[in-house]
């Protein structure tokens, strides 16, 4: 699968987890997004189902064992070069989950795992539509 000018979109999940009025993000190791802070996920696998790759992703980046729940949003995310070619297209799948067991710590393309209170995310430069998705996470939890 090519990631970087791919031929075709590529079907991404999110975990939003959700934790006493905290959510846990993960600072990316690899592109795209590298050296930011974002929403635990990744691709979606050839055979599994979008809940199935959201506890697989959730456990690969934070360790954590999560219960999927609500469907929060569907995004695009579409990354340009210089000259306007498309350079990472995603269609970004993002779910509500609760943590059922293991403490958080960064692992496969995560640098970082850690918590964020609402005050603390506002000092983060998230995409907007992270921003979203994380707001509506905490409203629905």
């Amino acid at each position: 699968m090519k990631r970087e000018y791919p031929d075709t979109p590529l079907v991404g999940v999110g975990a939003i987890i959700i934790e006493r009025d905290r959510v846990l993000l993960v600072k990316r190791g690899h592109p795209p997004l590298a050296g930011e802070w974002s929403i635990p996920g990744g691709v979606l696998e050839v055979g599994e189902t979008l809940r199935q790759a959201v506890v697989r992703e959730a456990m690969e980046e934070t360790g954590l064992t999560v219960e999927v729940g609500e469907l929060l949003g569907v995004y695009d995310r579409v990354l340009r070069d210089a000259d306007e070619r498309t350079r990472y297209h995603y269609v970004l799948i993002d779910f509500l989950c609760q943590r059922i067991a293991g403490e958080p710590h960064a692992a496969g393309d995560a640098d970082e795992a850690r918590w964020f209170t609402r005050a603390e995310l506002a000092e983060l430069s998230l995409a907007e539509d992270t921003a979203e998705v994380i707001k509506l996470g905490f409203e629905k939890s």
